[in-house]
């Protein structure tokens, strides 16, 4: 029975050590995300800061509002500067109205002056008088037309400036620029924000980066675009997805210190990144493998 027992444990060990051989990975790694820093684009208080960490964000929504009073109170004093021009628009426009009417007038009298001259019936005082005011008339409606064309250039500039303000204040909405998760936030609801500041961290989770070092001998095993299988820890079970190649280290360095045994962290490697399609499964610095 003993002679049984041990011819049995004899035959089931290559068994085991196959076993073994096919569950041992070719490269190890941790899962990460590209990480996206959303900065403030305006200054001023954070008056509304409404996801926490670990939400999930829309692109495009709006995360982060500041205070856009004075802002406000800029663009209001713009457009009333902006209705005070249209007013004068309308001013020079009557006075142009008026002006061409009586220059009409004069332009009437001044013929029939000109005929009274040539039948001997007017002087030439009269003529030259007439054709005075004439040649007044006309000046003072280029003059009045000079006015309008520069009240026009200043309400153009008003309309840049109503434009300046009010990209300032969508500016003051911040979107999230992808879909992705808020991982941390630097700024809370009620502290102030400068331009340039980083407001919160996010990044998409709907694909994870899986960054492993393979040796010298195994980089001919592996090309860019290439599918590998990609294997994690779940559940205390082991999971299994695939994964492309998108990123080969042209340098060699040595392994992490969260890779591997102590004597392997010596070994030069390189590091590879394998884009993981994720289900929800893979969370960002868990340990995956890579099986050629």
């Amino acid at each position: 029975m003993k002679y049984t027992r041990y011819v049995l444990s004899f035959l089931l060990l290559p068994i085991a050590a196959c076993n073994q051989a096919d569950n041992s990975a070719d490269a190890y790694g941790n899962f990460e995300a590209i990480e996206v820093m959303v900065s403030a684009e305006s200054g001023g208080r954070i008056i509304s800061f409404l996801p926490g960490e670990g939400e999930l964000l829309e692109k495009d929504q709006v995360s982060v509002r500041m205070d856009t009073t004075q802002l406000f109170l800029k663009k209001l004093g713009l457009e009333s500067g902006f209705s005070t021009l249209v007013s004068r628009i309308r001013t020079l426009d009557a006075q142009l109205h008026a002006s061409r009417v009586q220059q009409d007038n004069l332009e009437r009298e001044q013929i029939r002056v000109e005929n009274l001259v040539k039948g001997g019936a007017a002087t030439s005082k009269q003529q030259d008088d007439i054709n005075g005011k004439v040649s007044l008339l006309e000046a003072q409606i280029a003059a009045t037309a000079s006015q309008k064309d520069a009240v026009y250039a200043e309400q153009r500039t008003l309309e840049i400036q109503i434009s300046q303000v009010e990209d300032q204040i969508a500016r003051c909405a911040v979107r999230n620029p992808i879909d992705g998760m808020l991982l941390t936030k630097y700024k809370e609801q009620g502290e102030m924000a400068v331009p340039g500041q980083a407001l919160f961290k996010m990044a998409r989770m709907d694909e994870l980066i899986l960054r492993a070092y393979l040796s010298g001998e195994q980089l001919s095993s592996v090309k860019l675009g290439a599918e590998l299988s990609v294997r994690y820890d779940i559940a205390g079970a082991l999971g299994e997805t695939t994964g492309v190649v998108s990123w080969i280290s042209p340098r060699a360095e040595f392994t992490p210190k969260i890779i591997q045994t102590r004597e392997e962290r010596v070994n030069m490697v390189y590091a590879i990144k394998v884009v993981v399609s994720n289900d929800g499964s893979l969370k960002i610095g868990m340990p995956g493998e890579v099986v050629f």
